[in-house]
């Protein structure tokens, strides 16, 4: 993983041998740069994550650089002014410009380390907090404690720790960015950038654009790749990726570098790929939809999410955090669910997976009034209900008889009731009743109750 990459440009040799030392001395990966020309090659051949910008050189003053790349994308990183003959004037324009901050010469080392480290921090904050504003939440850890979540995080944690690239497979709104998300922050590479491309938003014709960038007379493009540098790409939803840019971007990982559009020398990168999909890459290989080789490059580690519809004992723990969530970021009012709400959504088959878990939340607490959320608003919101199997008919079990033929009587009509259920899934009958599937045939069985399972 590469380390925060500083770019120092600064007339005096002095100054730059100096500043490189006692920043290399703390693991920033520096280059330097002697004027204005040799700044804008350094940014051709690498986005830096900051900038040391003289403001007085010889062909090129600091000022008129800032206005220069402020004109393009805006800045392409954090920018420090530094000057041994600064005004406030300068100083003032440099800030309207978008500089972070103006050291005046001779350096304070201390003072320059302290300014270096908070600039790198805040360009980090300005960053989450537009990946928040475009997400309505971000979970740091996956919600759910059920025995499916808990192995998933674990197997998570694991992959973690190699620096490898990772295929997340997964229904539409299981939770595949949220994975990918707990992956990058229990990696080496927590500290850098996590950059997510949505493939399927792009217009083909751009996709090259956004995930290699671009170098069009002078002005350069940084696109998702450089973005994420050190850090996580997340390409989401890859399948859809346009055949020509695949074969651009196995490429780039077979080479370790790539070209910008437009621009004619390679870019080395640093970056974790994960890639996420909610179709089988498999059958889009073989339909010649995705190319073979980038799929083996991608499925290094493959990691599926299941559907909500298999973990519903997470279900009652998912509703709490997102009223927790919602009341405390929308403002909106706090609501518990009834236990006859929550016992319906555990049979209730999500469709839409956590996601539609989570708008059903939003939809209750900015349309429904009162403390409790009962199961008929549940319903209502949801839009359609799904049948629950009748209990069994018959006459309940008599109290007067021997305790062990009553429990045998209640155990075999509950057993049927829940076989019904789940159409003679054992596998979902054992979840539903807390049991081992061994302890389970042996008590079916026991019961005379046919164990075969319907297809």
């Amino acid at each position: 993983m590469s380390s925060p990459h500083i770019l120092v440009v600064d007339d005096e040799p002095d100054i730059r041998t100096l500043v490189q030392e006692i920043l290399e001395d703390e693991d920033y990966a520096v280059t330097c740069a002697e004027n204005g020309a040799a700044a804008r090659h350094a940014l051709r051949d690498r986005r830096p994550d900051l900038m040391l910008l003289d403001i007085w050189m010889p062909d090129h003053d600091g000022i008129s650089l800032l206005k220069e790349w402020a004109q393009d994308d805006g800045l392409p990183c954090p920018v420090v002014m530094m000057s041994g003959h600064g005004t406030v004037e300068t100083a003032v324009e440099a800030t309207r410009l978008g500089a972070y901050d103006f050291l005046e010469k001779p350096l304070s080392m201390a003072k320059l380390l302290l300014t270096v480290e908070r600039a790198l921090e805040a360009d980090k904050l300005r960053k989450e907090y537009a990946g928040l504003k475009r997400r309505t939440t971000v979970t740091h850890e996956p919600v759910g404690h059920s025995t499916a979540m808990q192995r998933l995080r674990e197997q998570v944690r694991r992959i973690a720790q190699h620096d490898t690239w990772v295929l997340i497979t997964g229904e539409a709104g299981s939770g595949r960015e949220t994975f990918a998300r707990y992956l990058h922050a229990q990696s080496t590479r927590k500290n850098r950038p996590f950059v997510a491309l949505g493939v399927s938003a792009i217009a083909r014709n751009n996709a090259a654009r956004e995930l290699f960038g671009t170098e069009e007379n002078g002005h350069i493009h940084y696109g998702s790749l450089e973005q994420a540098a050190g850090g996580t790409l997340l390409l989401e939803e890859v399948a859809d990726m346009d055949r020509q840019v695949q074969g651009q971007l196995l490429g780039a990982l077979d080479t370790g570098s790539f070209l910008r559009v437009g621009g004619s020398e390679p870019v080395q990168i640093d970056v974790r790929i994960v890639a996420a999909t909610q179709h089988e890459l498999e059958k889009e290989v073989r339909g010649g939809r995705f190319r073979e080789d980038l799929f083996y490059h991608l499925n290094v580690v493959p990691l599926h999410i299941l559907p909500l519809r298999e973990h519903t004992e997470d279900v009652p723990e998912l509703l709490s955090y997102y009223v927790d969530y919602f009341a405390t970021h929308e403002k909106l009012p706090y609501r518990r669910f009834s236990v006859g709400a929550q016992n319906f959504m555990r049979n209730y088959n999500w469709p839409g997976n956590v996601r539609e878990l989570k708008n059903l939340v939003q939809r209750v607490l900015i349309l429904g009034a009162g403390d409790e959320i009962t199961q008929d608003e549940v319903e209502t919101a949801l839009g359609s209900t799904q049948p629950v199997p009748p209990e069994p008919a018959g006459d309940k079990v008599p109290f007067e008889q021997p305790l062990r033929q009553a429990r045998e009587q209640f155990e075999k009509r509950y057993l049927e009731y829940q076989l019904a259920k789940h159409d003679g899934n054992v596998s979902k009958l054992a979840k539903e009743a807390g049991m081992e599937r061994t302890h389970l045939y042996r008590k079916l069985r026991s019961l005379g109750i046919t164990t075969r399972e319907r297809r």
